[in-house]
């Protein structure tokens, strides 16, 4: 069985409302109480299945869940237990799972790696969950024949270390599932309470939780892109790619936005959040054709959030990473502390606006609806990917063509928007080894670039023509390589893989280069405005504007690069 449903943080703000809805006279109050199994290193977990033995009120039911085919989606196998027989093993300490029972159910597949009989020797309880469980069944009163059912599920309790109960974590949340009906029911349900409450969806499990809570991590690791999980094939139709696409982003948001809006200020949860909205953005603006599902109101949204991101973590990097790397290079102490504090929104804030949270929504319902009902479901996108791209290169042309144009007989004179230039990615680029000797920074795979933010604040510059080039240079360069990295398992031929690596690694290159570039010119602007009120700040911006001249040069040698290669389609 599949089970179908979307799970949301409940802002402690919202609650009492919510709990008003959720607790109505036909309502129902179950205490569950939980006992989850999986190996010592978490054998089970790290292929996202979850196993647990819970009491359901009077009855004890054996559960399994593992991964369906969407996001909303999880494989689900439950068994009813004997009374009996499990309070009989909980007197003896030895209550454990029957994983013979899932041999020909439809999560065998699931653990088709595993050797059973190892695999059973080797389980154990490792936590525990006590929660109170309020459900509602919420009927679509608009169907006649009322088919359309939800339950809504509010728990409360907490996770309990399963060898020592005074490790604790606690459980607030709400989940929607879909009983019988529509899918479109579930949505727009889960629209109306996130809307009126300001949900936040949260993609962690329970067993997820469990797993951390032993481990002793507050959230799971940073979820990067992964281009292994895009499910195309050369008969994909164009709204099916475009489905494929927008799904194989959020794999890479929604992780992120949850262990954000759950409270996570690391640095690589913003990163990888930035990354992924940054794909969407060029999926979105690019293959925005391919169906006539995509809602225009989307782009915007997904646009300001990015900006709002990008806002904090620029200046947060630079306090966290760039200023102890200078000090390490004899720069005295700059403190960015009241700076960062000035700022009203955080990436908590930007991720849990009600507006983007809704966009989320329907971005998921997209991905899950059917794409064989649109006008366009006998087009193959593979016949209209190659005009795409076209598109795209010739744009990134034209725009190094009006950048040249604009640049004048000194080059090194054009300065660029100093709000466009994304830290996301600094991590891996703006700290190479020839710019400071010694720094530890985090190794970033090089694929985590940015995307221009048309939204983002100008900044003082008074060459506005080449400033704007350079970011609209900027903007085109970064979609092409995106869309390139969607399109490239469907285009690239047998013979020509080398080619296609070359295209995409020169693509890399490129953009990594130009965001160096635009980054060090924001490093040195910001330090330059500091140092007005801070004369140890002067250093940094000496520093960062040493930099510039080897990296304009850089960047324009890597972007002729790309502008004279030979294209992959």
């Amino acid at each position: 069985m599949q089970e179908i449903e979307l799970k949301f943080l409940v802002p402690e703000s919202r609650l009492k409302g919510l709990l008003r809805q959720a607790q109505v006279k036909s309502s129902e109050v179950t205490q569950l109480a939980a006992h989850y199994y999986d190996t010592p290193d978490q054998q089970l977990a790290q292929v996202g299945i979850g196993l647990r033995i819970r009491k359901e009120g009077d009855a004890w039911v054996q559960t399994i869940k593992a991964g369906g085919d969407g996001i909303a989606a999880r494989l689900e196998h439950n068994a009813p237990l004997d009374n009996e027989q499990v309070q009989a093993m909980l007197d003896s300490n030895t209550l454990m799972p029957d994983l013979s029972i899932y041999k020909n159910t439809s999560v065998a597949p699931a653990l088709a790696e595993f050797k059973l009989k190892k695999l059973v020797k080797n389980l154990t309880r490792l936590y525990v969950t006590d929660v109170k469980r309020t459900t509602r069944l919420l009927v679509d009163e608009s169907d006649d024949e009322a088919n359309n059912h939800i339950e809504m599920a509010y728990d409360y309790g907490e996770i309990i270390h399963g060898n020592d109960d005074s490790q604790r974590d606690a459980i607030q949340e709400i989940e929607f599932e879909l009983i019988s009906g529509d899918i479109d029911f579930l949505f727009t349900t889960a629209k109306t309470w996130c809307k009126r409450y300001k949900l936040c969806l949260s993609t962690v499990t329970k067993a997820e939780r469990g797993s951390l809570l032993i481990t002793g991590q507050h959230h799971s690791p940073a979820v990067s892109a992964d281009l292994d999980q895009l499910t195309i094939n050369k008969d994909s139709s164009m709204p099916a790619f475009i489905r494929a696409v927008v799904h194989n982003c959020l794999l890479q948001i929604l992780p992120n936005s949850s262990a954000i809006v759950a409270g996570s200020k690391d640095d690589d949860h913003i990163l990888q959040l930035y990354i992924g909205i940054a794909r969407l953005q060029a999926a979105l603006q690019a293959f925005a054709s391919y169906s006539d599902e995509i809602n225009p109101d989307w782009l915007p949204i997904v646009k300001q959030t990015a900006a709002l991101i990008n806002n904090y973590q620029k200046l947060a990097y630079l306090a966290s990473d760039i200023e102890p790397d200078l000090q390490q290079q004899g720069s005295p102490i700059v403190d960015w502390t009241a700076d960062i504090d000035t700022l009203k929104i955080t990436p908590k804030d930007a991720v849990g606006a009600n507006d983007f949270q809704l966009t989320l929504l329907e971005l998921i319902a997209f991905t899950m609806s059917d794409p064989s009902l649109e006008p366009q479901a006998d087009k193959p996108v593979i016949d209209k990917l190659a005009k795409t791209l076209s598109k795209q290169y010739a744009k990134l042309g034209k725009v190094a063509q009006i950048l040249q144009s604009k640049k004048g007989a000194d080059s090194d004179s054009i300065t660029i928007e100093n709000n466009d230039l994304k830290n996301n990615e600094l991590q891996s680029i703006d700290l190479e080894d020839s710019d400071l000797e010694n720094v530890n920074s985090k190794s970033i795979n090089s694929k985590k670039l940015d995307v221009e933010n048309d939204d983002i604040e100008n900044s003082d510059t008074d060459d506005k023509d080449a400033e704007q080039a350079m970011s609209k240079l900027h903007q085109q360069l970064t979609t092409l390589l995106y869309i390139s990295e969607f399109a490239a398992p469907l285009l690239e031929k047998k013979k020509s893989k080398k080619k296609t690596k070359r295209w995409l690694k020169r693509l890399v290159k490129a953009q990594t280069a130009l965001n160096h570039y635009r980054n060090h010119i924001m490093y040195q602007q910001r330090y330059q405005l500091k140092s007005e009120t801070d004369s140890n700040a002067l250093y940094g911006a000496g520093w960062f504007a040493a930099m510039l001249t080897r990296d304009h040069k850089r960047s324009e040698k890597r972007l002729a690069k790309v502008i004279d290669s030979s294209i992959f389609w």
